[in-house]
Order: C-alpha cells, then sequence, then structure tokens
C-alpha cells in the first residue's frame, strides 16, 4: 500500500461545506486505510493500493454522489508533497509573506501559469515552476489581488489546479 493525500478544491470555502467527519468517513467506505483528515480545507491522508489517477476518479466520483458537488481532487503520493516541500525554492521564513504551492494537472496550463512569471512585481509576488507544481510566494493580504493570484484564481481553471499553504503541505508530511 502507498500513502496518499487527496487534495480537495473548493470544499468549505463558498458554498460547498464538507465536515471533515463526514468526508473521512467516506473516504474509510471508499475501502481506504488509515485514513487521516487535516484541517477543514479538503485534505485527507489515506492508505490504498492503485495509481493516482484511478483513486483521483473513485474519490471523484464519490464526493460529487455523496455530497451533490461537481467535486476536483488532486490525488499525490505523500512522497511528492515531501518532494514538493523541498524544492520550494523561497525563502518561506519572510515577515509578511505567504509560501504557497499551486499544484497543476495540465502542462499547458502550468506553461501559462508560468508565462506570466517575468511580468510580476517581485515587491509583491514571485513564482517559481516546479514538477507539477508553481511555487509562489505573495505579500500578506495580497494574495487575491495579486497578478498571479487574479490569474491562478480564473473559474477556467478550477477542474486543473488547486493551492495551498506550504505550512499546510508540510503538515500533510
Amino acid at each position: 500500500m502507498t500513502r496518499f493525500v487527496a487534495l480537495l478544491r473548493g470544499i468549505n470555502v463558498g458554498g460547498v461545506r464538507i465536515k471533515m467527519a463526514d468526508l473521512g468517513a467516506l473516504f474509510t467506505d471508499l475501502g481506504f486505510d488509515n485514513v487521516r483528515t487535516v484541517l477543514a480545507s479538503g485534505n485527507v491522508l489515506f492508505d490504498a493500493d492503485g495509481t493516482a489517477p484511478d483513486l483521483k476518479a473513485r474519490i471523484e466520483r464519490a464526493l460529487s454522489d455523496t455530497f451533490a458537488y461537481d467535486a476536483y481532487v488532486f490525488v499525490h503520493p505523500q512522497s511528492y508533497l515531501a518532494a514538493v516541500v523541498d524544492a520550494y525554492p523561497f525563502d518561506e521564513n519572510v515577515d509578511g509573506r505567504h509560501a504557497y504551492a499551486v499544484f497543476v494537472a495540465d502542462d499547458s496550463v502550468l506553461d501559462e501559469l508560468a508565462g506570466i512569471g517575468a511580468t510580476l512585481d517581485p515587491a509583491v509576488e514571485q513564482i517559481a515552476v516546479g514538477d507539477g507544481v508553481v511555487y509562489w510566494e505573495v505579500v500578506k493580504g495580497e494574495t487575491i489581488g495579486s497578478a498571479f493570484g487574479k490569474k491562478v484564481g480564473a473559474s477556467r481553471f478550477k477542474t486543473v489546479t488547486t493551492n495551498r499553504n506550504l505550512r499546510t503541505v508540510r503538515k500533510l508530511l
């Protein structure tokens, strides 16, 4: 069995509300072992056999059927998240700044997001591209209003991106 992390996009931040106890129960009902939810923002650790794409499809279908919403889930082995944290290219301990990892499931979107890096104001934010992820450092309070924040927040990216604060990713390890 492999230890996986499921990152659910868009729950408990808008109209979709799911209790973590209910989320954990759903993962257990799917036959996964050692299920643990982390924070209320849709992070689930679990052990399972199978591939990430197959698990993603099962989880999305079960979430959509159970909670009646269009579910978008990113499933990765926990070891991948460790590599993401290890490769973070900026100083994550700068006062007044947030450190994020934006997980991207489509290479063309990754390229598009990377393409705006040179246009960003480094006094506000900076990005760097990693393996299936865009690393993002931004001034606290500017996350949603920054140029990259607006770009990555576009509705057309909701099926292929989700972001997590690096502190959250560390908790998942």
